[in-house]
């Protein structure tokens, strides 16, 4: 739902084609703010091409990247440093995620893809104990609230473009190889879903059609 008229939305789908941005990557810093200034094992989910992976090698002594997509896996380890201790996997998450226990957790854009009560059963499971589970995913809007958040962003969205592009158009289209999947679970149901799996868990509707959700096992 949008309050726009067809041909506004059409003026900013092209306004926002000449300046893209990586809305999962805007929120990298934030989830470095939620992890601690050291700490030794961490599992990023849905790691595409390996960015938020290499930000968390910062930060940990090793960092395992899962993703089912190929060809983008293929990109993250050509894109990361020798020098980093980051191992990537091409794995479907929801038949399993690789053994052990993390420290830090991360799981950007991806939730959505799996079955939601089996994955973060799975994630609590891996996740060790004093350890922190990030997830910033995206849900289906439902609420008076939700429809409101993306009417904002739709602004939002083209100034955050514009501004990251400082202004000059982007010389190529960006393109993706992942599967583009809509979120099904409005985030009343995967609140409820999280409370019932991680207790004390966080969740808060974000700008940019995205939501995030941490938990600090016991």
């Amino acid at each position: 739902m949008t309050i726009l008229p067809p041909r506004v939305l059409r003026a900013l789908e092209r306004f926002n084609a000449t300046y893209p941005w990586d809305h999962n990557a805007h929120y990298h810093r934030w989830i470095l703010r939620q992890v601690p200034g050291r700490f030794d094992r961490a599992l990023d989910i849905g790691s595409g091409s390996g960015d938020l992976a290499r930000l968390l090698a910062g930060r940990a002594t090793a960092v395992h990247g899962v993703d089912a997509d190929a060809g983008i896996t293929a990109q993250a380890r050509r894109l990361t440093p020798p020098e980093l201790d980051v191992t990537y996997t091409v794995a479907d998450a929801s038949a399993g995620l690789p053994a052990g226990t993390y420290d830090v957790i991360t799981c950007v854009a991806a939730l959505h893809h799996l079955p939601c009560t089996e994955a973060l059963t799975r994630f609590r499971r891996h996740l060790a104990p004093g350890g922190t589970l990030i997830v910033v995913g995206l849900c289906r809007a439902h609420t008076l609230v939700d429809h409101l958040l993306g009417t904002v962003a739709i602004p939002a969205n083209a100034a955050t473009g514009w501004l990251k592009n400082k202004g000059r158009p982007s010389p190529r289209p960006v393109s993706m190889t992942a599967p583009v999947r809509p979120a099904e679970m409005t985030f009343d149901e995967i609140a409820r879903t999280a409370g019932e799996i991680l207790p004390g868990a966080r969740l808060r509707r974000r700008l940019f059609w995205r939501y995030t959700l941490v938990w600090h096992r016991p």
